[in-house]
């Protein structure tokens, strides 16, 4: 495969990629990660036990509590949840009901929307079907006439049969693009691109603030996704002060378009739905698990390499692909590491955060609390002490290569790095440009080197991500142990580095962007 080269020495003079990558510390950690591996019993717990993680859920104290006990049984030191400041609600469901009863009997299958109200018990009606594809259709909606009304807000789904394997891996072609390919925008979208995104949920906002006002008695969404697969959403905002907006539910693209027909056709059709749902507003606030392996070596034991994922989900399923799958990968590295009896120079730091899903705010507000602010730019000592930060959050698919989010530096090293694993990686890639809207990019968004892995894509945008059967049986174990055994190794090899890893120019000043995934 083609590769493009940099001349580091250009990029970064005086770095010590010569370096020896100690060879008898990674056949440990290779061996502890593929025979004793734990990333069962690990997505196991943050799954299936912990249940739905929506930031300050019950669910989600659950993982995060199992999670730091967990750290410091396996020896890691200041194990704890550190609070970062205030998200808002927590919100979860309690019952959920959705079936047509005319002009047939048949069960939907749908959620209430996040923060939503519950309908008080059962709800029955007539459905009206409208449909806003604009600002002028929405107005015809704002006179009161849906006072009372079930309402299924009509819009165009793809559900044409799928020609196409819903799990990929990524070909040596599509790797040899990427490798030769520059960044560009935030994450995978480019400006044009989010800026649509933007107007899009700006619009659907609206819409759904007319269905309040309208006073409906439910609204219903069809959602994209096929074969019964639905890619949910939030129905109001989480934010401690905002008003709690009325019953709405997501449901199944091919059940909504079962009633658009009917209705459209002149054949009514009569629904009934009942949603139980909690609102946990005692508390606010929130916090990320932190844990660390301390340093061994007396000069660079105060510097950090930090590792982690988010640990919140969307409510629909138990958020096993997005993103259990990154905290049981970051979690396994740092067992194998205490494991396989190894002593880092520098400090290893894991976090899962929260609050990722709306926006980075955990990860963001532990930069700025910990590094620096970087709408001002104003940095803390900390800023200093940071190496690299590395992320997982693209679903269970292997490691194929990492993304330099621009950063040439450290190129070189991470080619590598790399090369022991070519048995168990597929055409090693590394490519300058970043992935979408994740954790790494709080880090980079202050200069700091934050760097997400290359990850097949699996069934991650075709059935698992922000879906309702993000369940455990879509994680593919032997890659989060393929995973896990990479991390580690990158992890441990940052720490023993003589220098830290290159950075790039400090960004300028900047207002807070970029969405959660």
């Amino acid at each position: 495969m083609k590769r493009i080269y940099y001349p580091l020495m250009l990029l970064c003079p005086g770095f010590l990629f010569a370096q020896d990558v100690d060879q008898a510390a990674l056949a440990k950690i290779r061996k502890e990660g593929m025979e004793n591996s734990k990333v069962k019993e690990i997505a196991m717990q943050l799954t299936d036990v912990s249940g739905p993680r929506l930031t300050n859920s019950p669910g989600f104290q659950r993982a995060a509590d199992w999670s730091v006990k967990q750290l410091k049984d396996w020896g890691l030191k200041n194990a704890k949840l550190e609070e970062w400041g205030e998200f808002g609600k927590g919100w979860q469901v309690e019952k959920s009901y959705l079936a047509m009863t005319k002009p047939y009997y048949m069960p939907f299958i749908g959620i209430p929307k996040a923060w939503t109200a519950g309908t008080g018990g059962v709800v029955k009606g007539e459905v009206v079907v409208i449909d806003i594809q604009n600002e002028e259709d929405l107005k015809k909606y704002a006179n009161g006439k849906l006072a009372g009304k079930i309402v299924l807000t009509k819009s165009a789904m793809d559900t044409d049969p799928t020609f196409k394997a819903d799990a990929i891996r990524y070909t040596e072609e599509d790797l040899e693009k990427m490798t030769n390919s520059q960044p560009f925008g935030q994450g995978n979208f480019t400006p044009e691109q989010m800026e649509r995104l933007r107007g899009a949920r700006t619009f659907r906002n609206k819409v759904d603030s007319t269905m309040k006002s309208q006073k409906i008695s439910l609204e219903l969404s069809g959602r994209a996704g096929k074969h019964g697969t639905f890619f949910t959403s939030g129905g109001s905002s989480y934010r401690g002060d905002s008003p709690i907006a009325g019953p709405a539910f997501d449901m199944a693209p091919e059940h909504a378009g079962l009633i658009t027909r009917l209705v459209e056709s002149g054949i009514p059709v009569t629904l009934e739905a009942e949603s139980a749902t909690t609102f946990y507003d005692k508390k606010l606030t929130t916090g990320n698990v932190i844990a660390e392996i301390s340093g061994s070596d007396p000069k660079l034991k105060d510097e950090i390499v930090m590792l982690g994922g988010h640990l919140d989900s969307w409510h629909s399923a138990t958020g096993a692909t997005d993103n259990a799958a990154g905290c049981t990968v970051m979690m396994e590295a740092v067992r194998i590491l205490q494991a396989a009896g190894l002593k880092p120079k520098r400090t290893i730091r894991i976090a899962l955060w929260s609050g990722e899903e709306q926006g980075l705010h955990g990860s963001r507000n532990y930069v700025k609390n910990t590094f620096g602010d970087p709408q001002t730019m104003k940095l803390l000592p900390a800023h200093e002490k940071l190496s690299a930060y590395y992320n997982i959050d693209n679903g269970t698919g292997r490691i194929r290569g990492i993304y330099l989010q621009g950063n040439e530096g450290p190129r070189a090293i991470f080619e590598k790095w790399l090369a022991p694993f070519s048995d168990i990686i597929d055409h090693p890639t590394i490519t300058s440009r970043n992935t979408g809207g994740t954790d790494h990019q709080s880090f980079d968004a202050l200069g700091l080197p934050g760097f997400q892995f290359i990850q097949d894509g699996i069934e991650y945008n075709t059935r698992t991500h922000h879906t309702n059967v993000d369940t455990y049986e879509r994680l593919v174990m032997d890659d989060l142990k393929q995973m896990a055994v990479v991390v580690a190794a990158f992890v441990y090899n940052t720490a023993q580095l003589d220098q830290k890893i290159p950075r790039k120019e400090l960004p300028k000043p900047r207002p807070a962007t970029g969405m959660g995934r």
